[in-house]
């Protein structure tokens, strides 16, 4: 990918040039580094150049153009620090750096079809065909950060993602079962709000569960817990429902979670007289005043989106001793959340629901043969107890291809397996349980080594308990009679405790 970067800057001296520094120095530091020092680590021919150079008072401004070899602010940082060589020798120093216009043009071939409207730190963007042109509004510590190149490796991340949207290499169909007899052709979840099984709660996209509908989840939940947990050793634990910016930003969802996520917000403070105004409000109108909330509250995280994240605080930074691998932990102890905007429909998407996560780690090859245990574990499940309709597909996650390791999922080493089951009164497939190996995503995150120096992987599962009960019934239906019998024997009676006049 071609790139052309213009940078206009300053360098803010401690005292007055003329009469300290002759114009043969000048001259002389600027030949050295068109030469030599910014050319460092380019191919022959490429590199950066100081295409002016002029000095008044105590400014130096600078004209830097370069390529993509050696990018322009880096150019710069280069050029402080010769220049700081030379006006030292005068006791002149370089107090800091004036950004006064920087531009980056890129070669936009790559990025057909992808418009780009907004970017962080940039104040405008032009964007033809076969081109594109940041004008950018940075400082002397943006470039600290490297700005411009995290610039550059979103804009790469976003022609990446539209890309890969596009593929269908990574849906790949490994398994389908026999089919099965369906005993129901109705939404489900129609069907047990018509019988008051379920009724809508206050929240959006969630539900209250009557007595019925809560065993059936139990009895899952049950298989679960004695098919495949106990049997394989794993062990409980209550992992955390709030999860705080810091998991986030470790874990990699910071990247993209915003759309989706539930937030949470804490009082600025406790004092009753700072929340009086809100207060009397409500007394006087009955109504919660939101926007005077808003300005009281500060955001701190967001509620449980994926529920694995926050356990690895439990080993952020520790080093463990390999005898003791793999682990096998599971957790069981609240709902997720996710704003599912438009996508809500029934129990099967909802922005509240109940999950078990499974999650295990060890050695590369430890990971990858435990993912292997608990397929077969799943398979038996819904064969033989479930007797679902189902399939199985290899799936590349986006974060895979995203940092750089779609590589691994193409070796089937690292990715997804897909658990899909068809709906008979809508004939779409419905993704309702997913295997999936990480490689050392998490622990590199947080941290996390191996006494041994080799890499700790792990993997992860996530049950969602409503998606099982949604393909179950949508294909056996809610009459108990029909049910196979492994499962009927688990869910025993169904109790009825409500009516209603």
């Amino acid at each position: 990918m071609d790139m052309k970067f213009e940078l206009k800057a300053a360098l803010k001296c401690s005292g007055i040039l003329e009469g300290s520094v002759s114009q043969l120095d000048i001259d002389n530091c600027k030949t050295y580094c068109n030469t030599d020092l910014l050319k460092k680590g380019a191919p022959p021919g490429c590199g950066a150049e100081i295409a002016r150079c002029q000095h008044f008072g105590n400014i130096i401004e600078l004209e830097i153009v370069s390529d993509r070899f050696v990018r322009a602010h880096d150019a710069l940082l280069r050029l402080k620090k010769e220049f700081g060589r030379l006006l030292g020798k005068h006791s002149i120093g370089i107090r800091g750096v004036e950004i006064e216009d920087y531009k980056i043009t890129l070669d936009w071939e790559w990025g057909e079809g992808l418009k780009i409207r907004k970017l962080p730190f940039v104040k405008e963007i032009k964007q033809e065909k076969g081109r594109l042109e940041l004008l950018l509004d940075i400082d002397e510590s943006a470039l600290d950060k490297r700005i411009p190149d995290r610039l550059i490796r979103l804009l790469e991340d976003k022609r990446d993602a539209v890309r890969w949207k596009g593929k269908s290499e990574h849906w790949e169909l490994l398994f389908e079962s026999d089919k099965k007899p369906f005993h129901f052709d109705k939404d489900p979840t129609e069907e047990m709000l018509k019988r008051d099984w379920l009724r809508h709660a206050a929240g959006r996209g969630q539900y209250i569960y009557g007595p019925q509908i809560t065993k059936i989840i139990r009895a899952l939940e049950k298989i679960l817990l004695d098919e495949l947990c106990t049997p394989l050793g794993y062990k409980e634990m209550i992992f955390p429902k709030f999860v705080a910016w810091d998991v986030w930003k470790k874990s990699g969802h910071a990247k993209g979670i915003y759309p989706e996520a539930y937030y949470v917000c804490t009082p600025k403070t406790r004092d009753p007289e700072y929340w009086e105004d809100v207060m009397d409000y409500f007394k006087v109108t009955n109504e919660v005043p939101v926007d005077m909330i808003m300005e009281k509250i500060e955001n701190v995280g967001g509620m449980c989106y994926a529920q694995c994240p926050p356990f690895w605080i439990f080993l952020q930074g520790k080093i463990m001793p390999d005898e003791i691998l793999p682990i096998m932990v599971f957790d069981r102890s609240g709902t997720s959340h996710r704003y599912e905007s438009g996508g809500l429909h029934g129990i099967e998407r909802l922005d509240e629901f109940h999950r078990v996560e499974i999650l295990w780690m060890g050695t590369k090859q430890q990971v990858i043969e435990h993912s292997k245990v608990l397929q077969e574990k799943y398979r038996r499940i819904f064969n033989e107890i479930l007797d679902l309709e189902w399939r199985e597909a290899w799936v590349t996650p986006w974060f895979m291809a995203q940092e750089g390791k779609a590589g691994l999922a193409e070796l089937k080493e690292a990715g997804t397996i897909d658990y899909e089951a068809v709906l008979p009164y809508s004939g779409k497939w419905l993704e309702f349980q997913n295997v999936s190996v990480n490689g050392d995503k998490y622990p590199t995150g947080f941290s996390v080594k191996l006494q041994s120096g080799e890499d700790l992987w792990s993997g992860c599962s996530g049950v969602g308990l409503e998606r099982w009960a949604a393909v179950f019934l949508a294909q056996k239906g809610l009459d108990v009679d029909k049910w196979p019998e492994k499962f009927s024997s688990i869910v025993g009676e169904l109790p009825e405790v409500f009516r209603f006049l």
